[in-house]
């Protein structure tokens, strides 16, 4: 069979696409090549064509999924106003529809534990990736310091991760529920104390020479 020009990076992209939600779904270790290439509708001889190994997957298809999470969240955010986007961020992460969607959620909630449990390469790409996640967060602080930014952020997104990963994880729908509130009243409180500085940095006139795009 001949196939049109593309077609080996399209299968590619297919099988990393799918990767990503099956992972995200079962866990590092809950999906096999076989089951993988079933879901492409592939034969497990073909993955070795594309991937050396088991693991360049996992790598490639966490690393994509991150990637586009941090798109959603730029495309989210850059929408509003700077002082409003903050409690947008919070409310979309810790949301009911996200701690129900695991196949397309955040990557570290569903993938943290696993990722701790593989190879150095494999956390190092993670840790770089997370490092871009918490960059974007630590941007919706202008009113902050770099250094102080980048702290608020971290803290922010340890307590969201969390708070998904322990949602997902009990088996009360109540409690479920209440653990995502509490995340979300928490970082609310936050937020609140933040706006005034927030608010002051957007209306801070710029000092001389200073150039803007």
């Amino acid at each position: 069979m001949r196939y049109v020009k593309g077609h080996g990076r399209q299968t590619r992209s297919r099988i990393v696409e799918e990767a990503s939600y099956g992972l995200r779904q079962t866990g590092v270790d809950g999906m096999s090549v076989a089951d993988l290439m079933k879901r492409v509708g592939l034969t497990h001889g073909g993955f070795y064509s594309h991937f050396e190994s088991r693991e360049a997957l996992v790598i490639e298809a966490f690393a994509s999924a991150m990637d586009r999470t941090v798109s959603h969240w730029l495309k989210l955010v850059n929408e509003l106003p700077a002082e409003e986007r903050f409690d947008a961020f919070i409310g979309a992460y810790l949301r009911p529809a996200h701690r129900d969607d695991r196949a397309r959620g955040c990557v570290p909630p569903a993938l943290g534990t696993g990722i701790a449990r593989s190879s150095q390469k494999a956390r190092r790409v993670f840790a770089r990736k997370l490092d871009e996640m918490i960059d974007v967060i630590a941007g919706l602080f202008p009113g902050e310091s770099p250094k102080q930014a980048r702290r608020i952020a971290t803290s922010a997104l340890a307590t969201m991760m969390g708070s998904i990963a322990l949602a997902r994880a009990v088996g009360d729908d109540k409690l479920s529920d209440e653990i995502l509130g509490a995340g979300r009243q928490a970082l609310g409180g936050q937020s609140a104390r933040r706006r005034a500085p927030v608010a002051a940095a957007i209306r801070r006139p710029n000092k001389k020479g200073d150039e803007r795009s």
